[in-house]
């Protein structure tokens, strides 16, 4: 859901956005500068939590931890990306070049070319308007970004510190023989004979074209059939045995950029690519680096980001309703709830009326300097 404005809002009581017929549409349990958060957001980021964690295969006992510390942290990590997005419009960060790549891409992926069927493709993958989910993206966008441009390139990790973690690890870097392999499927499902002799002609095109220089990534995404496409073939390492033999024989022992002619298989046609050999033994600190780098940076940017956060949310104006919790809160910030229904009107009586009217009677009669004397202030001077 895109973020309601604060200022629109024509009915705020006790929390809860009232239509003109006092039913009740939606419950505010946050207020972060001009944004608010309601508690439908925070459901249904636990609803997509849990899809998450399911499709990491987490289950039972172990489910049910990771869901319990995303709920604790739901409220936190929604303040978190307010906070971080205004930050980035603060900055005149502009990231709308980046989302038309992002959608273009998207939309090509899905191989849908009419923009009204690939919005309705969009709603039906994530359950939210076109607008709301480029809404979405945009303060992905601009999150990653001031993270990076406003902590990480303060976050520093020596060479040799690199090294050192090699030379005291070497044990965690001794490797089984592995491949890494992207593929292109073209799918004969439904096929007739000539529409199977098609889809060879087509694969051999393909496979051919890989050969000779075009990027292999490309081409998987427009014309795979399998599920790697969007990610350009990629389906990652396999150790020996691991595939079926026929496909281990035609690329096991190739060198790195070698594409293969189609292999026939069940459902089509495969053209697979090597994209590395990784050989047993003892890794090089060269192959390896990228990987030490990661270990090392990450613990410390963590800290480096929850810092952060905490002095924007000192700088902040934010209300926490009572029964929510952020557990990110920044020491000694008052969050606490201001309930509209509570802020009565200042009322003036009859009697104080008059009294003023008396009152602003009197006060335009001064006294003349050095006299006994009065004029009214708005006497002609003499």
């Amino acid at each position: 859901m895109k973020s309601l404005r604060l200022l629109g809002v024509t009915a705020l009581t006790a929390g809860f956005i009232l239509a003109s017929d006092a039913v009740l549409v939606e419950e505010i349990i946050a207020k972060v500068n001009g944004d608010i958060i309601t508690r439908s957001e925070l459901e249904r980021s636990e609803h997509q939590a849990e899809a998450e964690l399911r499709q990491r295969n987490l289950t039972g006992a172990r489910l049910k931890e990771a869901m319990e510390e995303r709920t604790k942290n739901a409220l936190r990590d929604r303040i978190d990306q307010l906070l971080l997005v205004a930050k980035g419009k603060e900055l005149n960060i502009n990231v709308d070049p980046e989302i038309s790549k992002y959608i273009a891409k998207l939309q090509l992926d899905s191989k849908i070319a009419d923009p009204d069927k690939f919005q309705q493709f969009v709603h039906e993958q994530t359950g939210m308007p076109f607008e709301d989910y480029k809404s979405e993206i945009k303060s992905s966008m601009l999150t990653e970004r001031v993270i990076r441009d406003e902590i990480a390139r303060g976050v520093q990790v020596k060479p040799d510190e690199l090294r050192k973690y090699y030379d005291e690890h070497k044990a965690d870097f001794v490797r089984d023989e592995r491949v890494f392999l992207r593929e292109i499927l073209i799918s004969t499902d439904g096929k007739d004979q000539a529409g199977i002799a098609a889809v060879e002609k087509k694969a051999k095109d393909v496979a051919a074209r890989a050969a000779k220089g075009e990027k292999f990534s490309e081409l998987a995404r427009d014309n795979s059939d399998a599920a790697s496409a969007p990610q350009g073939g990629d389906i990652g390492g396999f150790e020996k045995g691991k595939l079926r033999k026929d496909i281990e024989d035609a690329v096991w022992d190739q060198p790195r950029g070698f594409v293969s002619p189609p292999l026939k298989v069940s459902n089509g046609f495969l053209i697979l690519r090597v994209e590395d050999h990784q050989k047993a033994g003892q890794a090089t600190f060269e192959e390896v680096q990228n990987e030490i780098m990661d270990k090392l940076f990450t613990p410390r940017m963590q800290p480096a980001i929850r810092d952060y956060l905490t002095k924007l949310r000192q700088q902040a104006f934010l209300e926490i309703k009572p029964g929510y919790v952020d557990s990110g809160a920044a020491p000694g910030k008052d969050t606490t709830w201001v309930d509209p229904a509570q802020l009565k009107p200042e009322t003036v009586s009859k009697e104080e009326v008059a009294n003023q009217s008396r009152r602003k009677k009197f006060l335009g009669i001064v006294p003349i300097p050095g006299t006994t004397s009065v004029k009214s202030k708005d006497s002609s001077s003499r």
